[in-house]
């Protein structure tokens, strides 16, 4: 900020002062705030294993004092592991229900720690667990290499035949709005741990998410490859394994419905037989 005052104009330099000065005074009020406020303590329990240190999984419980940070799971994460627990591990990246890097399960439901709300009921002790029925790699970070081997198996990428004069590739309103609901999954993989048929066959069947996706290629009417994206998925285990059971629906961070996007497949395929 010094270095762009430097060469900057004397208005702009002026109004770069009154930034800096009201940012200043904006975290001295926060800080403030926090020191004065009473210390609410809340026990988490948060899952750890570390393969390195061998040993068996276990919840080690830590007690926050949660007026002391932001109101979100993750924000209790991250102050665990600044001023507690260093050795914590878990994923994040945008803290605003972008990126999916922090889905874990939560009190026993899946979603992102950033969008998760403290429970700030004195009498409740909340647990923090990696997705369920997942490898993990340390603490609540779980590999997800096969769940993006099976995203990469439906080709999610517009495809086409031909474009020889190189035009954009008009598009409808119409059928724009079709894949509403669809382009905003961001695979944080929420949904699919949700659901029983992919803890028993996470080898073959595709999953809520990898199918919802496959789903938003299927409607776009831009893409070519229509017919041999269903015949791909006419599968007993790729795509037949859904039961409606519905959990993804309830869980997923973005409101989108995969069950419906499941039997959207099925009846393109049924129609296309």
């Amino acid at each position: 900020m010094q270095a762009l005052r430097k060469g900057a104009s004397p208005s702009l330099s002026r109004f770069l002062s009154r930034v800096i000065a009201t940012s200043a005074v904006a975290e001295s009020a926060s800080a403030t705030a926090a020191a004065t406020k009473t210390p609410l303590n809340r026990e988490f329990q948060v899952y750890r294993w570390d393969p390195d240190n061998g040993g068996k999984p276990a919840y080690k419980s830590y007690d926050v004092d949660i007026n002391s940070c932001g109101p979100m799971m993750l924000d209790v994460l991250f102050k665990i592991k600044d001023e507690m627990d260093p050795t914590l591990a878990f994923r994040r990246s945008c803290r605003e229900g972008i990126c999916g890097s922090c889905a874990m399960n939560i009190n026993g439901t899946n979603g992102l720690a950033c969008l998760t709300k403290v429970e700030r009921d004195g009498g409740k002790v909340t647990k923090v667990a990696p997705l369920p029925h997942m490898f993990v790699v340390k603490d609540l970070v779980v590999d997800m290499s096969n769940f993006y081997a099976q995203y990469k198996s439906i080709n999610p990428f517009l495809q086409k035949r031909e474009n020889p004069d190189g035009t954009e590739y008009y598009q409808s309103k119409t059928d724009r709005n079709k894949i509403d609901g669809l382009y905003e999954c961001i695979l944080c993989a929420c949904c699919s741990t949700s659901c029983p048929s992919y803890w028993w066959n996470e080898d073959k069947y595709l999953g809520p998410a990898v199918l919802l996706q496959a789903y938003r290629w299927i409607v776009d009417s831009r893409d070519d490859f229509t017919k041999e994206r269903l015949a791909q998925l006419d599968d007993a285990y790729k795509l037949y394994r859904c039961h409606t059971i519905m959990n993804c629906a309830k869980v997923c961070p973005k409101g989108l419905n995969p069950g419906k996007a499941i039997a959207k497949i099925k009846q393109e395929i049924h129609a296309s037989h």
